[in-house]
């Protein structure tokens, strides 16, 4: 089948796919053509938006700043979590230096941060 070329072919799609999800549910047969449709339709625009609308990786700056909105804490406290001073983590929120290693480890285990992510990979 061939692929989405465009925004108009893609926009076609997406709403082929809400007219095909009310006719299929977890109990659809896997040889129905409305299924059979919808399954094609979904793989062509997956493929679609991988290549022109591409979810990148947060930010390290980002992925802190969630966690200590999750976990209520201020700068205070996760220079305490952390053992480093205040100064410096707002260092690292503003971009002005990276942590150093042992920082990043600390970063990843203490705020359940993806360790591709610390790394910057």
């Amino acid at each position: 089948m061939a692929k989405i070329q465009n925004e108009t072919a893609y926009e076609a799609a997406m709403e082929r796919i809400e007219e095909l999800l009310p006719l299929t549910d977890d109990n659809t047969p896997v040889t129905d053509k409305n299924l059979i449709e919808l399954d094609l339709l979904s793989e062509l625009v997956s493929e679609y938006e991988d290549e022109h609308y591409p979810i990148k990786l947060p930010s390290l700056v980002d992925m802190i700043k969630l966690r200590m909105y999750e976990m209520g804490i201020n700068q205070a406290k996760l220079s305490e979590l952390l053992g480093v001073s205040p100064s410096r983590v707002s260092d690292y929120l503003t971009g002005r230096c990276e942590p150093t290693l042992k920082v990043a480890r600390d970063i990843s285990r203490k705020l359940n941060i993806d360790a591709n992510i610390v790394l910057g990979v």
